[in-house]
C-alpha cells in the first residue's frame, strides 16, 4: 500500500447508556480499552495522520492517549456524524490522501478489513466513497444500502428515513468509509440537516457524490466485526465473540482446552503449542507460556512467563514479574509475585513468594511466605538451588538462603544462611505436665457455676 492513509476515529458521544464514570471508548475487551484495540489495527497501516474527535468526556481520552502520535479534534455540540468528521478537517490541513473514518464504540474492525476498504477506493471503477456494509441477523435500526451484484451503491438511506421496502432490504451500513482527502470535506460542506433527526448524516456525501456522476462502492465484512458497543449488555456480546473466537485460534494452533468456553483471554495472550489449560483459568495480559506447560483450573495470572513444562494450579495465582522456569511448579493456592521460580523448583501448595530469586531445583513447603513489605519498601528474599525450605517458614526480607541449605519447618529467618547450613529458628518449645487438666476443670467449674 504505498498511498498516504490518515485516519479519523470519531469518540465524541456521550455514551450514557454505558451508564459509566469511564468513557465509552475507554472500557476493554479482553483486557485492552475499546480504542487501543481499534487504533493497534489502524496502526498496522501506518497512517500519516490519525486524528481523533472527541467531545463529552474528552480529557479521558486524551489522558489514555497521552503518548500516542493522535491528534484530537473537538465535537462540542452532537449534530451527526457528518458533522463529527468535519472537526477534523483544520488538523488534516494540506494532507492528499486516503482517509478511513472509524468508530472508537466499533473496536474489532481488523487491518485487512481496512485495507481492503482502501483497495476498493482506488479500483478501476474509482468509487468516491468505500462504505463498509454487513448483513447483521437483525437488521434493526442500522442503514440500509441499496447496491447491485458489483456493490455498486444506487443509495443509502437511514433507517428513520426508509420506507417498508427499503427497510426490508438487509444490507446495513456499518458507518465506516474510506474516501479521499480532496473529496471528503467538499462534500461534507454540502451535507444539510433535512432529516427526521435534524442531523448532519456523513452517508450523505455518497448521495451528493451520486449527484455529481459519481458513483461510491460498497464492500462487506461480518457482522462482528462491525458490532458496535453502546451498553454493558453489548460489551459483554462483543467480548463473549471476542473470546470465543481466540479459543477457536488457540485450539487450531495446538492448545488443548479442557472446557474452552471456560478460560478467558487476554488480547496479548500468548501461548504456543501442546500447553493444556483446564477450566476456569482466567489470563489478564502479559502472560506467554511455553510448550508442555499444564494450567490447571481456577488459575488467575497476569503478567508472568510460564515456561516448557511448567505447572501452574489448582487455584494458582501468578501476579505481574511472575517467572517459572522450565519445569518448574506453582501449586494449589501459592502466589507469586515479581518472584523468579528456577528450572525444576516447586512450591507446591499455600506459599506467598513476592519480590524472590527462587533457584533451581529448590523446594518450598507448604505455608512458606516472604515477608518482602515492611510497610514503606519492598525488600528481596534470594533461595539458592536445591534449598528446603520447611513448611510454615517465614523469610523476612532482605535475606539470602544458600545453596542446599535447610530452613526448618516453622522458622522465621531474619539473617542469611550460608550454603548447606541448617536453620532452625524457633522459640524454646516448654512442657508443663497436667496444666491443661488442671486449667479445663477450672474453666468447667467456672462455667457450671
Amino acid at each position: 500500500m504505498t498511498q498516504k492513509i490518515a485516519a479519523i476515529v470519531l469518540a465524541a458521544g456521550q455514551g450514557t447508556r454505558m451508564k459509566s464514570d469511564t468513557h465509552k471508548v475507554l472500557h476493554p475487551i479482553a483486557g485492552r480499552p475499546m480504542l487501543h484495540h481499534l487504533l493497534g489495527s489502524v496502526a498496522k497501516l501506518a497512517p500519516v495522520e490519525t486524528v481523533v474527535v472527541v467531545g463529552a468526556g474528552r480529557e479521558q481520552i486524551e489522558t489514555a492517549l497521552a503518548r500516542s502520535n493522535a491528534k484530537f479534534a473537538v465535537q462540542a455540540e452532537q449534530l451527526g456524524t457528518g458533522h463529527a468528521v468535519q472537526q477534523a478537517e483544520q488538523a488534516l490541513a494540506g494532507f492528499q490522501g486516503d482517509v478511513l473514518i472509524l468508530y472508537g464504540d466499533v473496536p474489532l474492525v481488523s487491518d485487512a478489513t481496512m485495507a481492503r476498504m482502501i483497495e476498493r477506493l482506488h479500483g478501476a471503477d474509482a468509487p468516491a466513497a468505500v462504505v463498509l456494509g454487513f448483513r447483521p441477523e437483525d437488521p434493526a435500526a442500522y442503514g440500509r444500502i441499496v447496491a447491485d451484484a458489483a456493490g455498486v451503491i444506487a443509495r443509502m438511506v437511514e433507517y428513520k428515513d426508509a420506507s417498508e421496502e427499503e427497510r426490508a432490504i438487509d444490507l446495513c451500513n456499518s458507518g465506516l468509509m474510506a474516501v479521499r482527502a480532496a473529496d471528503l470535506f467538499a462534500l461534507l460542506a454540502r451535507v444539510k440537516n433535512e432529516n427526521a433527526a435534524g442531523e448532519y448524516y456523513l452517508p450523505d456525501i455518497v448521495m451528493l457524490a451520486a449527484a455529481d456522476g459519481r458513483a461510491s462502492a460498497v464492500i462487506e465484512t461480518g457482522a462482528w466485526e462491525v458490532a458496535g458497543v453502546n451498553s454493558r449488555a453489548e460489551l459483554a456480546a462483543v467480548e463473549g465473540e471476542w473470546q470465543r473466537r481466540r479459543r477457536i485460534q488457540a485450539m487450531a494452533d495446538g492448545v488443548t482446552l479442557v472446557a474452552p468456553e471456560t478460560v478467558w483471554f487476554a488480547h496479548d495472550t500468548a501461548i504456543e503449542r501442546d500447553v493444556t489449560i483446564e477450566p476456569n483459568v482466567f489470563f489478564g495480559p502479559g502472560v506467554t507460556v511455553a510448550s508442555g506447560a499444564v494450567i490447571h483450573g481456577f488459575s488467575h495470572i497476569e503478567g508472568a512467563v510460564i515456561g516448557a513444562g511448567a505447572q501452574v494450579g489448582p487455584f494458582a495465582r501468578l501476579r505481574p514479574g511472575a517467572v517459572l522456569e522450565e519445569g518448574s511448579k506453582a501449586g494449589n493456592f501459592v502466589e507469586i509475585k515479581n518472584a523468579r521460580l528456577g528450572a525444576g523448583a516447586k512450591a507446591n501448595h499455600l506459599t506467598y513468594l513476592g519480590d524472590a530469586d527462587v533457584g533451581a531445583g529448590a523446594n518450598i513447603g507448604a505455608g512458606t511466605i516472604t515477608c518482602n513489605y515492611d510497610g514503606y519498601f519492598k525488600h528481596k528474599t534470594v533461595i539458592g538451588e536445591r534449598a528446603f525450605i520447611g513448611s510454615n517458614s517465614a523469610l523476612i526480607a532482605p535475606v539470602k538462603i544458600g545453596r542446599d541449605a535447610i530452613v526448618a519447618a516453622g522458622s522465621a529467618v531474619s539473617r542469611d544462611v550460608g550454603d548447606g547450613e541448617l536453620r532452625m529458628v524457633r522459640a524454646e518449645q516448654l512442657v508443663k505436665p497436667g496444666w491443661a487438666d488442671r486449667f479445663h476443670d477450672v474453666m468447667k467449674k467456672k462455667k457450671g457455676g
